[in-house]
C-alpha cells in the first residue's frame, strides 16, 4: 500500500489543511445580476478568499432540492461545476450555505514551502467540484452567481451535462475508505472490475495490474477526462 510519503508533490498556489465553517459564507448571498461573475477578493466588501481544503471531501448541504414551484418534481442529478483556480472551496462553501448539496473530493499531497515540508489537501480534480440537484431555471440562476464559479458544464440550464451516478459513487466510496488516492493519467479502456471485499467493497473502476497480487483501481470522470487511482489487492476484484 502506498504511504503518504510516496504521494506526489504539489507546490504551487496551495494552502495548509483547515477551513472555515460554512457560516463564514452565509453573508455571500447571490447577487441579482450576472455582472459580478468570477470576481475576486479585490471586489469592494468581499472577504479574502480562503482556499483551504477539507481532507475528506464529504458531500454536504441540503439534499431535498425542493426549489421548483408549480411543476413536477425533478430528479436530482450530478453536475460538474467549473471554478476559477483555487476557488473550489469557496464555491463549495457558498453553495452549502445556500442549502445546495455540493461534493468537493480532495487528495493529500506533500508540499514544501519556506523550507517546511507539510501535508496539504488539494482538490482531486483541480478547478472542479460536483453538485447534486434537481435543476430548474431558478436554481441555475442562483448557483451561477456564486463567487468564483465560472460555469456549470453544459449548454444552458436545461441542457447541462449530467454525470453518471456510478462515477460519483465510485469516487465517494474511495474517499470514504480513507485510502491513499493519487492522480493518474486519464484512462478509459481496460478491464472493468468491482471490488468484492474490504473498505472499497462494491466500488467499480478499471484495473491496471502493477504486480501479480497488487493493482491500481482507476476511477475516471469521463466528462472531465480526469482520473485518479487507488492501490487494491487483486484477489478482491471481480470482472463486471
Amino acid at each position: 500500500m502506498a504511504c503518504l510519503g510516496d504521494l506526489p508533490s504539489f507546490d504551487s498556489g496551495v494552502y495548509p489543511i483547515g477551513r472555515p465553517g460554512p457560516s463564514a459564507y452565509v453573508g455571500l448571498r447571490p447577487r441579482h445580476s450576472l455582472t459580478g461573475l468570477g470576481c475576486g477578493a479585490s471586489e469592494k466588501g468581499a472577504k479574502p478568499l480562503p482556499a483551504s481544503l477539507c481532507i475528506e471531501g464529504a458531500v454536504s448541504g441540503d439534499s431535498t432540492n425542493d426549489r421548483a414551484q408549480g411543476s413536477e418534481p425533478r430528479r436530482a442529478q450530478w453536475y460538474a461545476l467549473w471554478t476559477r483556480s483555487h476557488y473550489e472551496q469557496l464555491v463549495h462553501d457558498q453553495l452549502v450555505a445556500w442549502g445546495f448539496r455540493a461534493f468537493l473530493p480532495t487528495i493529500a499531497v506533500w508540499s514544501r514551502r519556506d523550507g517546511i515540508r507539510r501535508l496539504i489537501a488539494v482538490p482531486m480534480f483541480s478547478g472542479y467540484l460536483f453538485l447534486n440537484h434537481a435543476m430548474d431555471k431558478a436554481s441555475y440562476v442562483e448557483i451561477i452567481k456564486a463567487r468564483g464559479l465560472v460555469n456549470i458544464l453544459g449548454e444552458r440550464w436545461d441542457r447541462l451535462a449530467v454525470l453518471p451516478d456510478a462515477e460519483i459513487n465510485a469516487i465517494q466510496g474511495a474517499v470514504a475508505a480513507r485510502l491513499p488516492i493519487f492522480p493518474h493519467p486519464y484512462l478509459r479502456d481496460g478491464q472493468r472490475v468491482r471490488i468484492t471485499q474490504g473498505p472499497l467493497a462494491d466500488v467499480e473502476g478499471i484495473l491496471v495490474r502493477a504486480k501479480p497480487s497488487k493493482g491500481l483501481l482507476v476511477l475516471s470522470v469521463e466528462l472531465l477526462r480526469r482520473s485518479v487511482a487507488v492501490e487494491v489487492d487483486c484477489t478482491l476484484v471481480a470482472a463486471t
